[in-house]
């Protein structure tokens, strides 16, 4: 009975206010604060407010939207897992998987027709600095720059 009451004082002062708006010649700003203003007494009626007080009062009410919590973090954990560990499968089967992705000669860099393992060490001595730079003279040629 008092939920109808505050109800029907919000919906009161809402009308009251678009009467004021309407007033000033602020039509469509008055037709929605009276749409806003409509809505607690139609939510009384319906009886809406009564079961939504009725909800938020029960203590068991809330253990079963406490149960009903834990059991979506559980399954948003259980998802995670499962996702890191890349699905259903035994761990020799995702290993294999995993090896059959990379193709064999994917690490290998593709910049020339050069060896494409270490270079051997010359007598302790590194490569002469012309020898570094040739490989991007050629790749700069290649280019035109």
């Amino acid at each position: 009975m008092l939920t109808s009451t505050v109800c029907a004082a919000v919906s009161a002062a809402g009308l009251a206010v678009a009467a004021l708006t309407a007033y000033r010649k602020r039509f469509l700003a008055a037709t929605r604060i009276a749409a806003f203003a409509l809505i607690p007494v139609g939510l009384a009626m319906t009886g809406i407010i009564d079961w939504i007080t009725g909800l938020v009062l029960k203590p068991t009410v809330w253990a079963g939207f406490g149960l009903l919590a834990v059991s979506a973090v559980l399954f948003v954990i259980g998802r995670a897992v499962e996702r890191r560990r890349g699905g259903a499968g035994s761990r020799k089967e995702r290993r294999a998987a995993r090896r059959a992705m990379v193709a064999p000669g994917a690490a290998a860099p593709s910049l020339g027709s050069g060896p494409t393992g270490p270079r051997p060490a010359g007598k302790g001595k590194s490569a002469a600095p012309e020898d570094d730079f040739s490989d991007i003279e050629a790749i700069l040629k290649k280019h035109g720059i």
